[in-house]
């Protein structure tokens, strides 16, 4: 059973690690990921055991404490963190200044960098001791053995043996600068995550009657009838019943971009009424808003890390243990050849073991896919997992669904060839889910269908008055017999047979989605080279419908057992990309590389078959997800190859005796800095 918990106080990468490493020990425990970033740990448990031994663990782990799924996050509090530093400061530069007077006893210097190191590294000291009982526990965890703490206080122990005490001091001083810089940094990431809150409303004015009350917009449910005013937002997804509204869509589509409502449209949770008071109804209770599914979607995409993700949590486990027995034998070997100097390699191994820490990529990876995560968040673009935008920045073709996804997907019926046939196709439709079957839903007819049957991809089979009725498409008449003459245009045409005699057709009208021509056209300039629409429609009729689109090819006439295998022969030109609205779409979607729901008019199935999720059907929103996943990919690439670069190079320096310890440290330190920096352009507006 899959389990999400809630946490606070886990600031730290390494930490993170460490308390994944003890979980994942656990017997009965599954997928486990552990997110520092987000602040939660997820987990699959066989047994009540392996859950609750799950959560001992989770809530006796240092400081971190378990939260309520609804309490609000606690304001990061790090005044322990800065009286130390400042007290560790306050000794060590009057004795930095008195070791330029030869006069000063050097024991008063000592004494002063001394009392720098304790200011500064009693928390260290304290976090170190207090890991030496995990260490056993479960099995032999030589990461938790060997943390960043552990390396530190070493390096900081070793550099005061070899008399080197400015350099045992400002190790320490150094580290909780760095530390706490980490923690804003991280902070403030998360901050412009946790702002995506602030979508979702929190009251509403509910009608009781000829009475109207605040209530909480959890308390809405479906049919509740409430009043919208200039400037609330929308507190759940509802259907305008009275008036005209303009809305402000920025927060689900990501641009300040006004649309108008009519009576009988459907308005979102989370956008804001900019017009005057206006009467609605709920459809769907605050807990299954599009908002909602925003915020659900971005909570739970850390558990599913992208590739480079794992590869650093496997790269540190074992990385920094190797570095270890690198040190100690660089400690202890060379001298045996060079006149027993162990001093000097004694401080090139320190160097080392300062250098070796990976908090640069453990820390700046996790936070650059969440960045990319949440900058498709605002985009409108729902990513349900950091693997995701991988795959994304990848794709070189892209196949579309068309009616409800590049077309609007609201028939209206604009032509009847025969009432008759017209009055038969609203009784057979009546409990169809099928769009067409939504623009006969207000025809007032004398029959009623039994036995109905739907066809995929084709119609439907039912009995009207004891006689067998199809109602379908040219595809659905041919496989059953039926004499017609297929009708030619842009239209859709569903025709009416009875007893296999042809009573009529009925004609259906859609429409391109105003942002169509504009999406796609950007979709290929971001790098999309090939786009392809797989569709149930006749050739003609397709091509007709999507005039204009920057379109390489249709694939027409297919039922939704042949998509899939059209899908494989598009991968021809690269990872795949299809995007869907309906239950239909399945199947291609599991076929695909990336696939693509869109969340408003979507079907349950299709949004949990799919990678991504358009949140407001926005097409023009999906360009901006591909480029905000190669930015993502890119700068995840620029922060491995330069920490590793330069831990490399600093490395090099070390054992050639060309930097001090303290330098190792400013080193160590700067490279996270600049990689977590780095991370943050994430949070730019992708345009």
């Amino acid at each position: 059973m899959k389990k999400l918990v809630k946490i606070e106080n886990l600031d730290c990468a390494a930490c993170a690690a460490e308390l994944e490493e003890e979980l994942s020990a656990i017997k009965g425990l599954n997928e486990v990921s552990v997110d520092f970033v987000t602040q939660r740990v997820s987990y699959d448990y066989e047994t009540d055991e392996a859950n609750d031994m799950a959560v001992y663990t989770i809530s006796h782990f240092e400081e971190v404490r378990i939260v309520d799924g609804n309490a609000p996050q606690k304001k990061e509090k790090r005044l322990k963190e800065i009286i130390s530093i400042v007290i560790s400061a306050c000794f060590f530069l009057p004795a930095f200044v008195l070791s330029f007077f030869e006069s000063v006893n050097e024991w008063i210097g000592f004494g002063l960098y001394l009392a720098s190191f304790a200011a500064a590294g009693w928390l260290v000291v304290w976090a170190a001791v207090r890991n030496l009982p995990k260490v056993f526990k479960n099995g032999f965890h030589p990461a938790l053995l060997l943390d960043e703490n552990l390396l530190m206080l070493v390096a900081a122990a070793g550099a005061f043996a070899l008399r080197e005490s400015m350099e045992g001091a400002i190790v320490m001083l150094l580290y909780d600068i760095g530390e706490l810089l980490q923690s804003v940094a991280v902070a403030s990431s998360r901050k412009s995550i946790s702002s995506l809150a602030a979508l979702k409303s929190v009251a509403a004015i509910l009608i009781d009657g000829e009475t109207q009350r605040e209530v909480s917009a959890d308390e809405l449910k479906a049919g509740d009838m409430i009043f919208i005013r200039k400037g609330d937002k929308i507190p759940a997804d509802c259907v305008l019943r009275e008036g005209n509204a303009l809305l402000d869509t920025k927060s689900l589509t990501g641009e300040p971009v006004f649309r108008e409502v009519n009576a009988g449209e459907e308005m979102l949770a989370g956008c804001v009424s900019v017009g005057g008071v206006v009467k609605a109804e709920v459809v769907r209770p605050s807990s299954e808003s599009a908002v909602q599914k925003i915020l659900d979607l971005v909570e739970n995409s850390a558990s599913k890390k992208a590739a480079p993700e794992k590869f650093i949590t496997r790269f540190a486990r074992w990385y920094t243990p190797i570095v270890v027995l690198v040190a100690l034998i660089v400690a202890v070997v060379p001298p045996l050849f060079q006149g027993y100097n162990f001093a000097q390699w004694i401080q090139t191994a320190l160097n080392l073991l300062v250098i070796s820490c990976p908090c640069a990529l453990i820390i700046s990876v996790p936070l650059t896919y969440f960045s990319g995560v949440g900058s498709l968040a605002r985009c409108g673009v729902l990513a349900k997992g950091a693997t995701y935008l991988d795959a994304l920045s990848g794709v070189k073709a892209a196949a579309f669904d068309k009616t409800g996804t590049l077309t609007e997907g609201k028939f209206r019926v604009c032509r009847v060839n025969g009432e008759r046939a017209l009055l038969l196709a609203a009784a057979a439709e009546r409990g169809s889910s099928h769009p067409l079957a939504e623009a006969l839903r207000e025809i007032d007819t004398p029959y009623n269908a039994e036995n109905a049957e739907e066809i995929a991809g084709m119609g439907l089979r039912c009995t009207v008055e004891g006689k067998q009725i199809l109602v379908g498409g040219a595809r659905l008449m041919r496989e059953n017999g039926v004499e017609f003459s297929e009708i030619e245009g842009v239209h859709a045409a569903t025709y009416v047979a009875e007893e296999g005699v042809l009573v009529g057709s009925v004609e259906f009208e859609d429409s391109l989605k105003p942002d169509a021509k504009e999406a796609l056209t950007a979709l290929k300039k971001a790098g999309v080279g090939y786009i392809a629409v797989l569709t149930g429609d006749s050739k003609a009729r397709a091509e007709a419908a999507l005039k204009g689109l920057p379109v390489d090819e249709v694939c027409a006439d297919l039922l939704p057992e042949e998509k899939p295998a059209c899908a494989e022969k598009l991968k021809a030109h690269g990872a795949l990309l299809y995007a869907g609205d309906g239950i239909n779409d399945t199947p291609v979607m599991a076929a695909s590389d990336v696939a693509v729901s869109m969340g408003s008019l979507g079907s349950d199935a299709a949004i949990e078959a799919s990678d991504l999720v358009l949140a407001s059907d926005n097409l023009s929103a999906l360009p901006k997800a591909v480029k905000a996943a190669k930015k993502t990919r890119k700068i995840v690439t620029e922060n491995i190859v330069f920490s590793i670069v330069v831990k490399v190079a600093l490395m090099a320096l070390s054992v050639a005796g060309f930097i001090p310890l303290w330098a190792a440290v400013l080193g160590d330190v700067g490279v996270m800095l600049l990689a977590v920096l780095n991370s943050m352009r994430m949070r730019r507006k992708i345009k």
